[in-house]
């Protein structure tokens, strides 16, 4: 195991009736700014519950985060941020609102030209200042209630980058797993699937000697794999919900894999499918983990057998063999919970697969656990799930 530093500094408010505590968590006497989405929080009654519990604080409100939040939209919230000297920031909805105002956050304080350059020289700028938020978690996959990661798209480039920073934790996040009642079955299931792979992607890289980390991975898997269908057979089954939000809150908080090699090859493939095509995000690397697992299975292979055996009670077989049957349970599970894991399911053709590669050729820095996928590889993976 690796030498490794691990703080997470955010409160996490859990259960059923807390959003009603969020009036002893905002800052007195400061001007705040509220973020949302396309007006869901409205239908299931969230929006309500948020200002009856904000009554008497100074708060505008900025409406009309995307799903895949772009660019072009966040930095509206910026200059309004500027002009109306906001302090505080307060994310209601899910994963998507809140990497928007985080970046929201870090722009707000950014003293030069392009807030851009988080995310396209992510490791030349880096983010040292940002307003403090604080969350209402409607809808578990990201993990970002508990973490400082956020991802941006770019329409005018058809580009969709990640940055992060410990400055863009939030304060506090508010996980009241009622909200998951009113959730379309389409977002329950993108959330199945996005906390699945974020384990995945701090887990299947190679052994580091790190038996509390692995067995912390599976059993978020585990988890996820039994609560998941339970939830989707019944929205309201509060156990299964709050185990499911639970899950996906742990899957990307920092505690698994403190100490280990980690992936995210699958992410920044799958970014480019959402850039170009606006799938969704958790069925974008539902179509490339598969690949990723078949191309780069000698590379991968002791930690793709534990999973199998340990996670998928694949024991027997020759080493080929039961790395076919791991990537194929995995398939189906996917598969089980409404996600569909193939190109064409998309209307995804080869052209994008070229288009895609050319964007890696042209960014000159290879991917994955020992950054040694380039695009010959990622071409692969792709045509894999062609």
């Amino acid at each position: 195991m690796y030498n490794f530093e691990f703080k997470n500094p955010v409160k996490i408010l859990f259960g059923k009736g807390k959003i009603s505590k969020l009036s002893k968590e905002l800052p007195k006497h400061k001007k705040i700014l509220l973020t949302y989405g396309g007006g869901s929080i409205f239908k299931n009654g969230i929006y309500d519950q948020v200002k009856e519990a904000t009554k008497g604080f100074d708060m505008i409100e900025f409406r009309g985060i995307e799903a895949n939040p772009e660019y072009e939209t966040v930095m509206k919230a910026v200059e309004i941020v500027k002009n109306e000297k906001i302090d505080f920031l307060l994310s209601v909805g899910g994963g998507s609102v809140l990497d928007a105002t985080k970046f929201i956050a870090a722009a707000a304080l950014y003293e030069d030209d392009d807030p851009w350059d988080f995310l396209a020289k992510r490791y030349e700028v880096i983010v040292e200042k940002a307003l403090p938020i604080g969350a209402v978690l409607t809808l578990p996959a990201t993990g970002s209630e508990m973490n400082g990661n956020s991802v941006i798209t770019r329409v005018e480039t058809q580009e969709k980058l990640a940055f992060g920073s410990p400055y863009l934790m939030p304060q506090f996040s508010i996980l009241d797993p009622e909200v998951i009642y009113s959730l379309p079955e389409r977002q329950i299931s993108n959330g199945i699937v996005d906390a699945f792979i974020h384990v995945i992607e701090q887990y299947l890289t190679y052994p580091v000697n790190s038996p509390l980390q692995d067995r912390m991975a599976e059993s978020v898997l585990l988890t996820l794999i039994e609560e998941g269908p339970k939830v989707l057979a019944d929205k309201t089954n509060y156990d299964a919900a709050a185990n499911f939000m639970w899950s996906a809150t742990m899957a990307l908080n920092g505690i698994i894999s403190v100490g280990l090699p980690q992936d995210w090859g699958t992410h920044q493939i799958g970014h480019e499918l959402t850039a170009y095509h606006g799938i969704d995000h958790a069925q974008t690397i539902a179509i490339v983990l598969p690949g990723m697992m078949n191309i780069r299975r000698k590379e991968k292979e002791a930690k793709i057998l534990q999973y199998a055996e340990r996670v998928w009670n694949i024991k027997e077989g020759p080493v080929d063999e039961r790395i076919d049957k791991a990537i194929e349970k995995t398939v189906e599970f996917f598969e089980s919970v409404g996600v569909k894991t193939k190109l064409p399911d998309y209307g995804v053709s080869i052209e994008t697969v070229d288009k895609i590669t050319e964007r890696f050729e042209k960014r000159g820095k290879k991917i994955g656990e020992k950054a040694d996928v380039g695009p010959d590889q990622i071409k692969l993976i792709l045509e894999d799930r062609l």
